[in-house]
C-alpha cells in the first residue's frame, strides 16, 4: 500500500469515527478542506461514495460502512501495537475514549483527572458524559461505565463501587401540597420525575421491594429525563418525587432539608459501578492505566494486561 492510500483510509477512519470532517480534521492535524479533498480522491480512486454529507452531520454509505467495518479494526489494532512499545519503554500514550453515567463522571473521574494526567501525560482522555446507556460498540468507545444489571452484553466488566441503595425523594414544599407516599402503590397518585433510557427509549419502571415482596411501578409526571441531574433538581424544586441510586448527589440536599426521603423502607439496592469494555479487543496499555487509576492502585503487569 503506497503511503498515499494509507492516508486516505486513516483519513476516512477518522471521519466517521469522529462524525464531523471538523472534528476529524483537528485530530489529522489538517485543514478540513485538505481533509475533503483527501476523502474526495479516494472515493475517486475506489469509484464509490463512501459519505454522505449534510452541513450537519456526515455518516457513511453502505459501501462506506462496509469498508468501515473492515479497516478500523486493522487501524486500532495497528494503534494498540504502537502503544503497547510505548507502553513497554515505559512510556503510556494514545486517546481513550470513555461513555460514563454522571454520578461516575462526577465521583469517580473528575476527583482522579490530575493524578492520571500526571502520571500519563501523553494519554489523551475522551470523556462523555451519558445517563442514556449508548451502545458503546457502536458509539466506538474504549469503555463505558455503568451500574452493574445494566451493562451490555458479551462484555468485560471490573467493579469500580460497593452497592448502591436507591432512594425516593420530594421537597417538604410538595410533600406537604400532596402528602407523603406510603407504599410504592401510592405513586400512581404523585407527580414522578421520570429516568428515559436511550437504549430503548422507554420510561424506566420502578423497582421496589420490602420482605421479599418486589413491585415495579410505571411512573408518570410532569418530567422525563436521560440526565439525573435534572430529574433531582427537578425534585428540589418542587416538581414531583425522583428515585435516585446515586447517594452523593441528594446527600447534601437531605441534610439541608431540601428533600425528604419517602418509602425508605422500600428501596432497593443496585449493582455498584462497574468500567467495562468489549471481550472482542484486548485492553490497551492506556486502558489499563485508566483502569489502575480509577481503582487507586499501583500499576502492575497483571493488572495492564488485565487477565
Amino acid at each position: 500500500m503506497r503511503g498515499s492510500e494509507y492516508a486516505e483510509l486513516k483519513a476516512f477512519v477518522a471521519v466517521v469515527e469522529r462524525a464531523s470532517f471538523a472534528r476529524a480534521a483537528e485530530h489529522l492535524g489538517l485543514s478540513p478542506s485538505a481533509l475533503s479533498q483527501t476523502i474526495r480522491q479516494l472515493e475517486d480512486r475506489l469509484g464509490a461514495r463512501l459519505l454522505n454529507r449534510t452541513t450537519r452531520s456526515v455518516a457513511p454509505t453502505a459501501p462506506g460502512e462496509h469498508l468501515y467495518s473492515r479497516i478500523a479494526p486493522l487501524f486500532r489494532d495497528m494503534a494498540d501495537a504502537v502503544a503497547e512499545a510505548s507502553a513497554a519503554a515505559g512510556q503510556t500514550s494514545g486517546t481513550l475514549r470513555i461513555n460514563t453515567l454522571g454520578m461516575a463522571a462526577r465521583q469517580i473521574i473528575a476527583p482522579r483527572l490530575g493524578k492520571f494526567h500526571r502520571a500519563h501525560p501523553d494519554v489523551v482522555l475522551d470523556i462523555v458524559v451519558d445517563d442514556g446507556l449508548s451502545d458503546i460498540v457502536a458509539g466506538r468507545f474504549d469503555a463505558g461505565i455503568r451500574v452493574g444489571g445494566r451493562l451490555e452484553k458479551d462484555m468485560i466488566a471490573v467493579r469500580l463501587t460497593s452497592d448502591l441503595k436507591m432512594i425516593a425523594v420530594a421537597s417538604p414544599d410538595y410533600l406537604a401540597h400532596h402528602g407523603v407516599p406510603h407504599a410504592p402503590a401510592d405513586l400512581h397518585g404523585h407527580a414522578c420525575i421520570n429516568w428515559r433510557l436511550q437504549v430503548d427509549g422507554v420510561p424506566w419502571r420502578w423497582a421496589f421491594e420490602k420482605r421479599g415482596k418486589r413491585l415495579e411501578i410505571a411512573a408518570e409526571g410532569p418530567l422525563v429525563t436521560n440526565h439525573s441531574d435534572i430529574g433531582v433538581a427537578a425534585a428540589v424544586q418542587g416538581l414531583g418525587i425522583a428515585y435516585a441510586f446515586d447517594r452523593e448527589q441528594v446527600d447534601e440536599h437531605l441534610a439541608q432539608g431540601r428533600l425528604i426521603q419517602v418509602l425508605g423502607d422500600w428501596s432497593i439496592t443496585r449493582p455498584g459501578l462497574f468500567l467495562y469494555y468489549s471481550n472482542r479487543r484486548h485492553p490497551s496499555p492506556a486502558l489499563g492505566a485508566f483502569i489502575d487509576s480509577m481503582l487507586d492502585r499501583e500499576p502492575r503487569v497483571s493488572d495492564r494486561q488485565l487477565g
